[in-house]
């Protein structure tokens, strides 16, 4: 019984970390685009296959994708016009 609860204790911990690393994290400008439409955009591109990833920092949307010919594309867009940097 000792054990669960400090397993238990132990894995509070580390998820309330990670929520405290995720207040840290700087947000998208009020004026962005909706990422559905950035990620629209990618969707429409030529040869478009899937999209692998989507990550977020300072310098904006960084979308991964792949091409059907299996192409690996990453382009990162402004979150404000909503194009290519």
């Amino acid at each position: 019984m000792r054990t669960f609860v400090l397993a238990t204790g132990i894995a509070l911990f580390l998820i309330s970390g990670q929520a405290f690393a995720a207040d840290n994290q700087t947000l998208p400008p009020q004026n962005a685009k909706k990422l559905s439409e950035i990620v629209a955009k990618v969707e429409h591109r030529a040869d478009f296959h899937y999209v692998k990833e989507v990550a977020w920092d300072s310098d904006g949307y960084t979308i991964t994708y792949y091409t059907t010919d299996k192409a690996k594309v990453q382009i990162t867009y402004d979150p404000v016009t909503g194009e290519p940097k």
